[in-house]
């Protein structure tokens, strides 16, 4: 799927009206981009419990935190995280946030650097994505080497046969019924009574 036909998510944290109104002008440049502002730490953690974002952008300071912790806190879960700070901060910040994976802005930015930002946060987003399904397919396939040990144990004990021969069994009904050894290994829960 191209970039610019998925859409994105994005959290504004930033106190400042000013700075609000260029981005949101900038965002609307960027048509796949739906975006909430928040004022503050405390109501950028509300709406969290709420609402899932791919993408949250934290002008520091805020009226409650620096939003360090924030962003550090949110950097871990499945969003990817932008960071702007005054510009004689940027190096503490920066090496601060950095082995978290915040990107860090100083600031004021230029206006061709936020943009660059946002391409990075896309493609941090990406990666998210990837290694999420990635995450999802290993658990999935741990899940059916599960099932089938299962059902080999049950071919053990229930027939008497050996592993090898419960394994192989397992494989070759999978291939005469074209179906996956998780199917199998089901039916055979199935048969002597035990859930999957």
């Amino acid at each position: 799927m191209d970039l610019k036909q998925r859409q994105y998510n994005l959290l504004i944290v930033s106190a400042q009206p000013k700075f609000n109104e260029s981005l949101a002008e900038m965002l609307g440049m960027r048509r796949y981009y739906e975006h909430s502002f928040e004022d503050s730490i405390s109501s950028a953690r509300r709406i969290l419990n709420e609402q899932h974002f791919d993408m949250i952008l934290i002008n520091a300071p805020l009226p409650d935190e620096d939003g360090v912790r924030f962003a550090v806190d949110k950097s871990v879960g499945k969003c990817s995280v932008l960071l702007m700070v005054r510009n004689e901060y940027y190096p503490e910040i920066f090496m601060r946030v950095c082995p978290y994976g915040v990107y860090t802005l100083p600031k004021p930015p230029a206006r061709q650097l936020v943009a660059q930002a946002f391409d990075w946060l896309e493609s941090s987003c990406e990666r998210l994505r990837k290694l999420e399904k990635r995450s999802v397919t290993l658990e999935d396939k741990m899940a059916e080497i599960r099932l089938v040990n299962r059902a080999k144990w049950l071919l053990i004990s229930k027939e008497g046969l050996t592993e090898d021969e419960a394994h192989h069994r397992i494989e070759k009904l999978a291939m005469d019924k074209c179906v996956t050894k998780r199917e199998i290994a089901e039916e055979i829960l199935g048969v002597y009574g035990t859930t999957a």
